[in-house]
């Protein structure tokens, strides 16, 4: 997934961001910017979104917020950091120690976003070339980050749950891995730079829960929890750090087939979402508010 604010020259170009998603169904999400559309503000966008957040949000964890100025959560993972502080704290003394690159801090610019293992190579015609930043969570991760991205893409960790946390810590002090607690075995090496490691603040998952899909964040005991997915994640970063948003490849395809594929790569199909703990329906219903009421366009058909 992609975010980008166009260049000066841009603007004198009719400005566009131009936000490349490649996900389907579920994980994948590619965006990159261009000069071409209609620039919309933010109140022009999607006046039920979250008022309170900005552009000047700021999207990852740091050290001093959590251990040196009053910061406390009321929520777990995946909404707030209570009862993770302590693995944060030693994420955070590798991770937190590099500055955020110019090309995220410059409010000329918006960075390029991908998901998860989404490749880039061989598909560049379709999702693009670019990518600035990568959502990921451990059962997503691809061994050697290098294989899709550039030199200078931040690996942005999403946390969704304490061993997310713990595995990171392990790679980064290269302790013994603990594979228990995934529902994929996630990689046991990672030969991701630390420099450009980051890790999302949960508080975005929670505002896309709470304030663009409206679910319960304490479900009844009995009900099994629903959380958004990585992409409808991206989208509302993407919808808060950019003028104007353009998706591809992205979307939930109509037919009810288990067989239908849910990426525009690999063999993985709708039956591997059945017992997701995502519901594809209101994210469904939430995209298509987003699309008729402008806040984002698709570049391509989509079903």
């Amino acid at each position: 997934m992609c975010v980008h604010r166009p260049a000066a020259w841009c603007l004198r170009l009719l400005p566009v961001l131009l936000f490349f998603i490649s996900f389907v169904t579920y994980y994948c999400s590619n965006v990159f910017s261009d000069c071409s559309g209609i620039e919309v503000t933010q109140s022009q966008k999607c006046p039920f979104l979250v008022k309170n957040i900005s552009r000047r949000t700021q999207l990852f964890l740091k050290l001093e917020d959590f251990f040196w100025r009053e910061h406390l959560s009321k929520l777990a993972l995946p909404y707030g950091i209570k009862g993770s502080e302590l693995l944060l704290l030693k994420v955070l003394a590798v991770t937190a120690n590099y500055q955020v690159p110019a090309n995220i801090e410059n409010v000329e610019l918006c960075p390029c976003l991908r998901l998860n293992d989404a490749p880039v190579r061989g598909y560049e015609e379709d999702v693009g070339n670019k990518t600035t930043m990568r959502f990921f969570y451990p059962e997503s991760a691809s061994y050697n980050p290098g294989l899709h991205n550039e030199p200078g893409t931040l690996m942005v960790l999403v946390p969704f749950k304490q061993q997310d946390l713990r595995w990171l810590k392990e790679i980064l002090y290269n302790e013994k891995r603990v594979r228990k607690g995934f529902w994929k075995p996630p990689p046991q090496i990672w030969l991701a730079d630390v420099s450009k490691i980051r890790v999302l603040d949960p508080h975005f998952l929670h505002q896309t829960a709470d304030r663009l899909l409206q679910i319960p964040l304490h479900p009844k005991s009995k009900q099994q929890p629903v959380h958004p997915t990585t992409g409808i994640l991206a989208v509302f970063v993407a919808l808060n750090y950019c003028d104007v948003v353009h998706i591809a490849g992205f979307g939930y395809p109509n037919s009810k087939s288990q067989r239908h594929p849910i990426h525009y790569y690999g063999y993985d199909t709708m039956k591997s979402m059945k017992n997701s703990y995502h519901d594809l329906n209101h994210e469904a219903e939430a995209l298509k508010k987003l699309e008729d009421s402008g806040a984002i366009l698709y570049l391509h058909p989509h079903l």
